[in-house]
Order: C-alpha cells, then sequence, then structure tokens
C-alpha cells in the first residue's frame, strides 16, 4: 500500500463539551478492512468524537499478539479520510511518537504500563516539546495517584496544554469482580485536586467483561466524569486481542442510548430544599470535625499515661476489640464494613501518630 501524504491534525480540545467526550474503536488494529468498517459503522452512530486504535500492543507475556506496527497508522489515515473521525493512538517510546505525528494522528495516550515508568514518561514528554497535540495519560498500573500526577506534570512541562487523564483501573492481586479495580477514590482525588483535568474513564480495561461496562460506564458519568473510552470491534467474539472486554458498535450505541447523563445542578429545582440539605451536611461535617479533634485529644491523654508507665503505643489487643465493635455499630447504623474500616484505619493511624509524638517528646 502506498503511504498516504499526513493530513495535519488540528488540536483536539477536551473541555467545553455540551455532551460527554467519547472515545472508541478497536483494542488492536488487525486488518485495514476490520478498522474501516468499525470507524464507519461508529461513524453511523453519531455519538463518537474520536477514533481509537491499538497499533503497538505491550502484552504481558511475549508471543501474545503486539500489534501490527506502524501500517495500522495507515489504516489510521484512511479511516480518518472517509470518516471524519479524528484518530487516537498509544505511544510508549520516542519513536511511536514521531510516527504518530507523521501519520497525522489527532491525539496520543499514554497507558498504564508507561506511566507507571517516570522515566519513560519523560522521554515522551521530551520527543513532544514544541509539538502542538492533544494527549492523555492513563493512571499507572499500581494505585498511587502522587505517580499519575507526576506523568501529567511531566507531560505538562513538556508545554502541552490539551492534557487529560483516563482511568483505566488498578491492578490487584486475587480481584475477582473487575479485570482492574476501580478504586473510585483515586481519580476523584484527582479531580478534587486538578478541577480542570478532563477524567475520562475506560470501563473497558476496568470491567475486562461486557457485562459490566453499563454499569461502570453509568456509575463514572454519575461521578462526574468527561466522557468514556469504549473498545468496540465489528467481530469481537474473535478480536486477537481483549475479546471479552470488547462490543459491536450497534451494541455501544445501544448502551450509550440507555444511560442517564444526569445534570450537575439542578437547574429546575427550587434552590431552598437543595440548599437547606446542603447546609445540613456542612453543619454534620463540622459537629464530625469537632469531634474527632476531641477523639485526638484524648488520645494524646493515653499517650502521656502510656508514657509515664513505659506502656507501648500500639497494643493489638485493645485495637481488635475497637474494631469489631464499630464494625458491629455501623453495620447496625447502615453503613457498609469497607467504609468502616477505612475510618477506622485513618483513625487509628492518627491516633498512634499522636501518641508517639508524646512518647518522643
Amino acid at each position: 500500500m502506498t503511504e498516504k501524504t499526513a493530513p495535519q491534525p488540528t488540536v483536539f480540545s477536551l473541555k467545553n463539551r455540551s455532551t460527554p467526550l467519547i472515545i472508541s474503536g478497536p483494542c488492536s488494529a488487525e486488518t485495514e478492512g476490520q478498522l474501516l468498517n468499525t470507524a464507519k459503522q461508529l461513524k453511523a452512530t453519531g455519538i463518537v468524537h474520536l477514533l481509537r486504535a491499538g497499533i503497538w500492543k505491550p502484552r504481558t507475556r511475549p508471543g501474545s499478539f503486539e500489534g501490527v506496527g506502524a501500517v495500522g497508522l495507515q489504516w489510521l489515515q484512511t479511516a480518518k479520510a472517509e470518516t471524519g473521525l479524528p484518530t487516537t493512538v498509544e505511544v510508549a517510546t520516542t519513536e511511536h511518537v514521531e510516527q504518530a505525528l507523521a501519520h497525522g494522528v489527532d491525539v496520543l495516550w499514554i497507558g498504564a504500563r508507561t506511566s507507571v515508568n517516570p522515566f519513560a514518561v519523560q522521554t515522551i514528554a521530551d520527543a513532544l516539546k514544541g509539538v502542538d497535540i492533544t494527549v492523555l495519560v492513563k493512571n499507572p498500573i499500581n494505585p498511587d495517584l502522587n505517580l499519575w500526577i507526576g506523568a501529567i506534570e511531566r507531560i505538562k512541562n513538556a508545554g502541552i496544554t490539551e492534557v487529560g487523564a483516563i482511568h483505566r483501573g488498578f491492578s490487584r492481586y486475587g480481584e475477582q469482580t473487575y479485570r482492574n479495580a476501580p478504586n473510585w477514590q483515586i481519580p476523584i482525588e484527582l479531580m478534587r485536586k486538578f478541577p480542570d483535568l478532563p477524567m475520562i474513564c475506560d470501563p473497558s480495561h476496568i470491567c475486562g467483561r461486557r457485562d459490566l461496562l453499563q454499569k461502570v460506564s453509568q456509575k463514572a458519568l454519575d461521578l462526574s466524569f468527561d466522557g468514556l473510552m469504549l473498545e468496540t470491534h465489528i467481530d469481537p467474539d474473535n478480536a486477537w486481542s481483549d475479546a471479552r472486554q470488547q462490543i459491536t458498535p450497534e451494541q455501544f450505541h445501544e448502551m450509550y442510548k440507555a444511560l442517564a447523563f444526569r445534570k450537575p445542578i439542578a437547574e429546575d429545582l427550587e434552590a431552598d430544599p437543595l440548599e437547606e440539605s446542603r447546609l445540613k451536611i456542612d453543619r454534620l461535617d463540622e459537629e464530625i470535625m469537632t469531634l474527632l479533634a476531641q477523639r485526638m485529644d484524648v488520645a494524646t491523654a493515653i499517650g502521656s499515661i502510656k508514657k509515664l508507665h513505659h506502656l507501648r503505643v500500639y497494643q493489638p489487643e485493645r485495637w481488635e476489640v475497637i474494631n469489631k465493635r464499630m464494625i458491629e455499630q455501623g453495620a447496625d447504623a447502615g453503613l457498609s464494613q469497607p467504609f468502616i474500616e477505612q475510618y477506622l484505619k485513618a483513625i487509628h493511624a492518627e491516633s498512634i501518630e499522636k501518641q508517639m509524638n508524646v512518647i518522643n517528646d
């Protein structure tokens, strides 16, 4: 096939959208026909803003399908020319960046196996200096918020102004329900720290199976994510990679139509009832903070007693009694055990810290 002259990409804007950003396409570009047919079917849905395809596939073990390589970029050019859909691919090396840019790819994304490595991210950032393009950064495979932030900062420091994040879940040994555990609190904290950073959810890699895609997609939208990246394939059962998590463009369209797109604020609701409830929450939060401060004062006093009598700070038997009692009380109050356990762990850690400060003073 004769290589086409790459069309010049315009910078793809991630912000100020009236509807969620939708990215879709096959896990892997397998053949030109497979990619082009998928792209045409996605275009026909009228809901897709960006066509994705894996060109280079970092696989866990050698011998798996690792992508068609640069020839797939030519297929993406054809798909873009025939459908008008902007394109996006994953890049992991300087060479990937150069080849993607040479073929007019509109958006680059950095995968989870790359964002976990600051050296790798920096080489990509160096290759992007002076380039005006949109870059998405997937969370690293391990649940480390600062590592994710660091990868985003490296790309921003290269002068890239259109930067977004993709939440694709985190590796966790023994995970049963999901391919990659969502750990929603991590992307939520990233959104809190960087409210202007667009956040996309990748339910395909979180779920690893089709039957959970709608549930996870809906949760992401309800948590104010800015868009979704979902893998689609014209024949998902026979896909060369990640077959279980892919769906057809038609199935994706039906799933999309079943999603609830809720408003960020209640424009049609009288302000008073909502504001009254918010004020109640604020007052309760203030009371909780006051009670926690009082609890830490007591913990500090206990630290003084332990110091006086040469007692150890951490006493496992006492902690087990508290833990068991609070979990039972939490269940009676309708609170989930994971929440109570997280709460107790944080309380205990702060109490230990207060007592250690007294002991070492």
